[in-house]
């Protein structure tokens, strides 16, 4: 049934290697279920039933990857997006968080359309290497901000708007120690490197009383506070058009940057570069984001921790789905889950912007033209607390600076028409 399914020996692989690569990119992952609800129920949404929806949409994602694009590639939903979920949408513009679930599952539904009508090569063709670039960068930098901020490493100043911490505090210390932890495991190749890091900083915690133990297993929180409570009519409100464009445009580049670099190196890309059953794997994605807006989480993309369970052998959509039933038994870990505190995983996010960060490498910083509107995207996207502000500015600033430079030439048609729409929407919106 699995040759059936997957064509293992067409691969050149086994059951036991697709098992241990599920294994493998799953440990590399499963942070994202203890920094997930953290982060989301800043927003006020209910901490256990998001943890469940967490797990619920990566299982789904991971599945329907596995069986139906049979690439070796696991969905969650993704870093950087569940901030701007909270920090951006939710306290930042004042939404609700049903609104911006809202918002989530109309993105995920363009997603799909996009993807059935052939209209995301437009998009990807229009928008300029280094604008997408500097969006990964700016995203990173929006992480590590949020990270910093909610270890207590900085803090506000009425003077200065920010200042250093006391970093010999408590929770500052630990999030350091987290953050050196992941730094040496993922640099000694330990498996779980991330979620290690996590957990011995929580262990910490315990042991010294400043979080309460309330074991480790139980039965899955109720999903009912999250299920189906987001608001699609009020995400129709025009001032929410940039906030669906920017769930929509961070998750296509996200997921088609992750399908490139994780098909590349399964050696599963064909002779022209193309990823293979793109398409299928586009539906995949975006159905994920669709499901788990109705579970009741931010949106969920493909992981380029993937690479971690292709470097140790798959090259299948079973890894994917192993990878998916693990994130199912994850549920019934809620009490642990329930534990963590943000400081503890204030290390994971900072290593998580580092890694977003390594995209500036290849920007020209000869050329103004190019170097100004990444500088603003890196700046401003953490700056303005807001992913769409960030690629609103870059945009703009991308197609004035290319043209007062003279080489509006440069510029094709879809910068041309989604640089008009931003400026019109920071003109009449805001």
């Amino acid at each position: 049934m699995l040759e059936k399914l997957f064509g293992l020996s067409r691969f050149g692989s086994n059951l036991r290697t697709e098992v241990l690569a599920g294994i493998t990119t799953y440990l590399t992952m499963a942070y994202i279920i203890f920094v997930n609800p953290a982060m989301l129920a800043d927003a006020g949404m209910d901490r256990g039933a998001v943890f469940v929806a967490t797990c619920l949409a990566a299982a789904v994602g991971c599945i329907i990857m596995g069986l139906w694009a049979n690439l070796p590639v696991a969905l969650a939903p993704g870093m950087g997006l569940n901030a701007f979920f909270t920090y951006g949408v939710v306290l930042g513009m004042g939404y609700t968080w049903q609104t911006a679930l809202g918002a989530v599952f109309l993105s995920g539904c363009i997603f799909i359309l996009l993807s059935l009508f052939k209209i995301r090569e437009w998009i990807i063709n229009a928008i300029p290497v280094t604008l997408k670039k500097a969006i990964a960068a700016g995203i990173g930098a929006f992480l590590a901000l949020i990270a910093l901020k909610n270890a207590g490493i900085i803090v506000d100043h009425p003077a200065t708007l920010v200042a250093l911490g006391d970093l010999t505090q408590f929770e500052p210390a630990m999030a350091l120690a987290g953050f050196f932890l992941v730094i040496a495991f993922v640099q000694r190749n330990i498996p779980g490197a991330v979620m290690l890091a996590i957990l011995l900083v929580t262990i910490v915690a315990v042991t010294t009383g400043h979080v309460t133990y309330n074991g480790l297993v139980s039965a899955p929180p109720s999903i009912a506070p999250t299920f189906l409570q987001m608001d699609i009519a009020a995400a129709f409100d025009v001032a929410m058009l940039s906030v669906i464009f920017a769930f929509l445009f961070v998750d296509l580049f996200d997921t088609s940057g992750t399908l490139i670099a994780v098909t590349q190196r399964a050696g599963l890309t064909k002779a022209d570069g193309q990823v293979p059953r793109l398409g299928q794997a586009l539906l995949a994605d975006s159905t994920a984001t669709v499901a788990g807006a109705a579970l009741g989480t931010s949106t969920t993309t493909s992981y380029v921790e993937s690479a971690a369970g292709v470097a140790a052998g798959g090259r299948t959509g079973l890894t994917a789905v192993v990878v998916g039933i693990l994130f199912l038994l994850s549920i019934f870990f809620a009490p642990l889950a329930g534990m963590i505190p943000a400081y503890a995983t204030a290390g994971a996010i900072f290593y998580v912007a580092i890694l977003m960060l390594y995209t500036l490498k290849d920007v020209n910083w000869d050329d103004l033209t190019e170097a100004a509107p990444v500088t603003v995207v890196l700046l401003l996207t953490p700056l303005t607390f807001s992913i769409a502000h960030g690629i609103t500015l870059g945009f703009i600033t991308y197609a004035v600076a290319k043209i007062l430079a003279g080489k509006a030439r440069e510029l094709s048609v879809g910068v041309w028409v989604l640089s008009a729409l931003l400026l019109a929407k920071v003109v009449f919106v805001g």
